[in-house]
């Protein structure tokens, strides 16, 4: 697998990282031996970068991954989570990020995780008016003195939350939604993160389905409250259904005929985020242990032609980005 520079960590990752959120929202309709297998596969292709967060089934999900931990060696494992937002929740409580609340997250997280210094801590996509008071900033800059955690970041839903995150020089990394069909952030946040030194963590790193063909025209948005709802940034929200299937073709027959020989779609989609200058990680969802091996193959792939690159965004400018681009 190979890895790349997280500056903040003074250490590499891996460029292919896995998520929790795969497991679930609610993690009692999860086989924990089949999710084990899954996160234990992951490990063995070079997939050492975990990321989960606190708000995933109100904190299981970390337990989860804690028991996990517990009962591996940890060498080699970097686990990044979130915080400031519970389960169910529509918007930020009036006093978000206050000191008592800020602590007891971390306090949470870190006994979830059975650790006493959690490596990445994400807060957990803030509005940006929240990322302009500067005590919030100082509070995480305590939390690293104190060794509660190594470096923080934020996981955002939009190009201006991420360069507003980057402006502050403690914000070690910036999780984003960029994909084949969401190009925005290339333009506009990855040049600001490569300048600062910001790692970039590329969540949702293939566009809902599509690509590999789990979205249906009868498909709806998240439920309303769920934790998948507070992401306004799912491009179906957008997006009319036969203009995603239509991209979604335009995209398969452009792997056929420009991509390397006998590589599915979604492995294209991941290595075409891999050449994209600037990122760190991708975080692609694994349900599966077909997933997970198929995910890490994404990086054994050379490089894609600068005729592929050049087609795919053709195709974004044609058909997603009157609809995408304004947004996020």
């Amino acid at each position: 697998m190979d890895t790349r520079l997280f500056p903040a960590l003074g250490r590499e990752i891996p460029v292919v990282g896995t998520g929790t959120w795969q497991l679930g929202i609610d993690l009692s309709e999860v086989d924990p031996s089949r999710a084990f297998s899954n996160l234990d596969a992951a490990c063995a292709s070079g997939v050492t970068f975990i990321d989960t967060a606190d708000a995933y089934d109100n904190g299981a999900s970390e337990r989860f991954l804690g028991e996990f931990l517990s009962a591996r060696p940890r060498t080699g494992l970097t686990v990044a989570t979130k915080m400031g937002r519970s389960s169910g929740e529509k918007t930020y409580p009036t006093d978000a990020f206050s000191r008592d609340r800020v602590l007891h997250w971390n306090d949470r997280s870190r006994k979830n995780l059975g650790t006493e210094t959690i490596d990445i801590v994400h807060l957990h996509a803030p509005p940006i008016e929240l990322l302009q008071r500067r005590h919030l900033w100082e509070l995480l800059d305590e939390l690293v003195e104190t060794e509660r955690i190594r470096c923080y970041g934020v996981s955002v839903l939009t190009c201006a939350e991420a360069l507003e995150a980057i402006r502050h020089p403690g914000c070690a990394s910036v999780e984003i939604i960029v994909n084949v069909f969401r190009h925005k952030p290339l333009e506009e946040v990855l040049p600001a993160a490569r300048k600062s030194g910001t790692a970039v963590i590329a969540r949702v790193p293939l566009p809902d389905g599509l690509l590999s063909h789990n979205r249906r025209r009868s498909s709806a948005p998240a439920p309303p409250g769920s934790v998948a709802a507070l992401d306004a940034g799912w491009i179906y929200s957008v997006v009319p259904d036969e203009v995603g299937m239509q991209a979604a073709h335009e995209f398969s027959g452009l792997c056929r005929r420009l991509g390397p020989e006998h590589v599915p779609p979604v492995q294209v989609a991941l290595r075409w985020l891999l050449d994209q200058e600037g990122i760190t990680c991708i975080l692609p969802d694994a349900r599966s242990l077909n997933q997970v091996r198929s995910n890490a193959r994404a990086a054994e792939l050379p490089p894609l032609s600068q005729e592929m690159h050049t087609a795919v965004r053709e195709l974004y400018d044609r058909l997603i980005k009157p609809y995408v681009h304004q947004h996020w």
